[in-house]
């Protein structure tokens, strides 16, 4: 029998947390099909926004990485929440991480490997995925990084 994902992610020192409710008018996760959409996560720690500001300008790239790997941990938080069980994940199928940055930041792509790292070392095979990694001028909050997924699910 394989390793479980809650066993990975035991041997990473990760505990999810509560998944976040929406801060405006959406929902956390859309199930259609077998697709599981979670919403755009920031890179919160213990309820609270980790890192703000613009990559380039107020954070640096490992300071990103980190920001990008909360994101990804909420993502499969909302995972969690919709699914019941993270085993019910069959793939991760897309990310895209959206980075705040500054106008000369031509990072993003380093930036987004705390994400695509992180998904790889819990999910295993199931966490190699397509992705995009894209300069913001902004995003909510003042946040550095968000992140979405798109999922196969059982």
């Amino acid at each position: 029998m394989s390793e479980t994902i809650e066993k990975r992610l035991s041997d990473l020192g990760v505990t999810l947390p509560v998944a976040a409710a929406p801060a405006a008018n959406y929902v956390p996760f859309v199930q259609s099909g077998n697709l599981l959409f979670p919403s755009g996560q920031l890179p919160i720690r213990d309820g609270k926004l980790a890192v703000t500001g613009l990559l380039g300008k107020d954070v640096d790239v490992a300071a990103g990485q980190e920001a990008a790997k909360l994101c990804a941990i909420n993502v499969l938080a909302q995972a969690k929440a919709a699914l019941g069980d993270l085993e019910k994940i069959r793939r991760l199928v897309k990310i895209t991480v959206y980075v705040a940055s500054a106008q000369t930041f031509t990072e993003q792509h380093l930036v987004g490997n705390g994400a695509s790292d992180f998904f790889v070392a819990a999910l295993g095979e199931r966490g190699k995925h397509a992705r995009v990694a894209i300069g913001m001028a902004a995003l909510p909050l003042n946040a550095a990084v968000e992140v979405e997924a798109i999922i196969e699910v059982e």
